[in-house]
């Protein structure tokens, strides 16, 4: 009888071991992404669960044949050389970098580990690829088409107000982009007839700064960029075109929660969505060069009617009817 009960209860612990083993072998066998944010996932969860979501969809879900380690620079473009060396030794499959300060620090670190960049304005201008058809190198992924909507922007801006002629410009200087977004704004308005004023921040505490220079100046609108630091700013960006009466046109539609006037852009969520399709490839064997980075064809146009009342605006009839959204 002692016997029997010994292998019983060695039969049972068998039992009881064999999941905790299968989990074990499991996790040891997920692939390990690295997502390099350089503001936050809790900032934009509409887009990074849309990534997940398209994940999902391709067969990768998390804690079974997946693990997304994350490192998060908060708006402080300084610290992501750093989060981009730790994720490379970690080891990780594939990096996703979320905008062109993020793709740059993870270009900088690494020349062999497949890099993704996701909502980056004009990587061929920024140097993180040779070509969009061609990447080359270890870097291919999303373009979200920033410069090239400039003109765009400004002229809804220009047809929403017409007296608007002074526009104060937000950037963030310690980004990639910042030089040429700011170039191609000089560009833009200069066929328009309006005159830009370019407001380049840092940090947070910029701000205040840059508000006090746009009165001086005599800004009387804003072209707020699609960049993370100033993401985190559109509160405050917002409360101050509402004291000055400013009119407001961002460089993506995710800002409009803060109660802009308009916002022009590509698709955000659907861009973070198409992330995935990448990672996949990349998961499955497919190199970065031979990956042509993509080029956004879903775009928003959203117009804030109640913003429009308090700014004293009629928008025109001929603005809103292009208008995917407009809010009561």
């Amino acid at each position: 009888m002692r016997g029997r009960t010994v292998i019983i209860i060695f039969l049972a612990l068998g039992i009881l071991a064999a999941p905790l083993t299968a989990d074990a072998q499991q996790a040891a066998k997920a692939l390990r992404i690295g997502l390099l944010w350089g503001g936050s996932p809790s900032a934009v969860p509409q887009q990074y669960e849309a990534f997940r979501q398209g994940l999902r969809e391709l067969g990768w879900v998390e804690g079974q044949n997946i693990v997304i380690e994350h490192r998060a620079a908060e708006n402080r473009n300084e610290r992501l050389p750093k989060l981009a060396a730790e994720l490379v030794q970690m080891d990780v499959r594939v990096i996703l970098a979320i905008n062109a300060a993020a793709a740059r620090a993870a270009k900088q670190a690494t020349s062999t580990i497949p890099i993704v960049m996701v909502a980056v304005g004009d990587p061929v201008r920024y140097g993180l690829v040779t070509s969009l058809a061609r990447p080359e190198a270890n870097v291919t992924g999303l373009a979200f088409l920033a410069n090239e909507l400039i003109a765009k922007q400004l002229q809804l801006l220009k047809e929403a107000a017409p007296k608007v002629a002074r526009v104060g410009v937000f950037v963030n200087r310690t980004n990639p982009a910042a030089t040429s977004y700011l170039e191609d704004a000089q560009a833009a308005a200069q066929s328009l007839g309006l005159k830009i004023i370019p407001a380049e921040v840092g940090g947070a505490d910029d701000f205040d700064g840059a508000f006090s220079m746009i009165v001086r100046e005599r800004g009387d609108a804003l072209l707020v960029a699609p960049e993370a630091l100033i993401f985190s700013q559109r509160q405050r960006i917002v409360a101050f075109a509402g004291r000055q009466r400013l009119p407001t046109v961002f460089g993506s539609t995710v800002f409009m929660e803060a109660g802009g006037l308009m916002a022009y852009s590509a698709s955000s969520v659907e861009i973070h969505r198409r992330a995935a399709t990448y990672v996949d490839k990349i998961l499955k064997g497919a190199k970065p060069a031979d990956l042509p980075v993509e080029q956004p064809t879903k775009f928003e146009f959203i117009i804030n009617l109640k913003t429009a009342k308090a700014l004293g605006l009629t928008i025109p009839q001929s603005v809103l009817i292009r208008a995917d959204e407009v809010i009561q």
